[in-house]
């Protein structure tokens, strides 16, 4: 099972959801770095475990206010061999040239996020079917009940990429447990896609719950600055 660490990441520091409402999270304070430099966190976190995959939320590219293109370059500098996990907002069709891009700059280890949040057009959905299916990850982002996105994009599965992110928004940094029901859904859909489930997180009998409702692993932050998993637990459930 994978454990992915997250960093978000808004006005250029490293932040702590607070339930998907990005307009509340504040400046991360971590026993695992001084200060909020996501480098610096992204070190912090490599200390804990040698996470094979992080994930950067681009907060302000997410929300419009243009991306920080340097940061997945310092972070790949400071992290060789870690494979980058970047959501910063592009539509499918930015996605296509972020990729391309990060192909020649970054190789294997630079892979594009699409948040079904930022899927707008059919071009977009176009876009996104014709992007390398074990090159980027596919986030179905929920806020609440609802599903952020085209439905299209949900109802389709035979689009989905080799790689899926159950996205609860509401769950996120809330502490209130992983979506079980609906990542055993995406999962009864996907096939041998791998799904990963965001948000709620918070101990290693969650990571175990979500093991056996198929989800092939999570994307993980607030329990991991808080310790309520440890090294111990992500040793012991990396060897699952």
């Amino acid at each position: 099972m994978d454990v992915i660490a997250v960093i978000d990441v808004q006005h250029g520091i490293a932040v702590a959801a607070n339930q998907g409402r990005r307009a509340d999270y504040r400046a991360l304070k971590t026993p695992l770095a001084e200060g909020s430099d996501p480098v610096a966190v992204a070190l912090g976190l490599r200390s804990l475990f040698a996470f094979p995959i992080l994930y950067i939320a681009d907060l302000d590219g997410i929300e419009g206010r243009g991306r920080d293109a340097e940061l997945p370059r310092r972070l790949a500098e400071a992290l060789p061999g870690v494979e980058l996990w970047i959501d910063d907002g592009a539509p499918a069709v930015g996605a296509m040239r972020n990729f391309n891009a990060g192909v020649r700059a970054q190789g294997p280890r630079l892979t594009a996020v699409v948040g079904s949040e930022s899927i707008a057009s059919a071009d977009d959905l176009e876009a996104m079917r014709g992007l390398p299916p074990s090159r980027y990850v596919l986030s179905l982002d929920f806020q609440g009940e609802q599903f952020a996105g085209p439905a299209a994009v949900l109802e389709d599965a035979a689009h989905w990429p080799d790689r899926v992110i159950v996205m609860t928004l509401a769950r996120v940094g809330a502490r209130e447990g992983p979506d079980l029901s609906r990542v055993a859904e995406v999962v009864a859909r996907a096939g041998a896609r791998r799904v990963y489930a965001a948000g709620g997180v918070r101990d290693a009998n969650d990571l175990e719950a979500l093991r056996r409702s198929g989800g092939a692993g999570a994307l993980v932050a607030t329990a991991l600055h808080a310790g309520t998993i440890t090294a111990g637990d992500l040793e012991m459930i990396a060897g699952r």
